[in-house]
């Protein structure tokens, strides 16, 4: 399973950014797939996940009403909108796969890719 994140950049307070994930599997939808990010010197924590039916969808409290997670089976990508974007957003955002199969246990993540919104 490989996850390769992209769309992060620099961006003013109040701008957005799109991040996308494309994952190389064989059956996207046996994976619930997610996004956390990790700030400097802090513990890496979730910010949004999404079911195999590209429906329901969780996300951190910090996020809602800002930030909106989707996901196209068909093309094997996740996509995190990011609008109204804040300095305390600044982190690198990771790609994560779950499998939820007995065939494709596990989780997996992306190299990250950086989001730094200047104030």
């Amino acid at each position: 399973v490989q996850l390769v994140e992209s769309g992060g950049g620099l961006v003013q307070t109040g701008g957005s950014l799109r991040l996308s994930c494309a994952a190389s599997v064989r059956t996207f939808s046996d994976y619930v797939m997610g996004w956390y990010r990790q700030a400097p010197g802090r513990e890496r924590e979730f910010v949004a996940a999404m079911h195999r039916n590209g429906v329901i969808a969780n996300y951190a409290d910090s996020v809602k009403g800002r930030f909106t997670i989707s996901r196209d089976n068909a093309k094997n990508t996740m996509y995190l909108q990011m609008n109204n974007l804040k300095p305390e957003d600044t982190a690198i955002y990771y790609c994560n796969g779950r499998g939820i199969t007995i065939a494709t246990k596990g989780d997996y993540w992306g190299q990250g890719t950086q989001v730094t919104v200047s104030s």
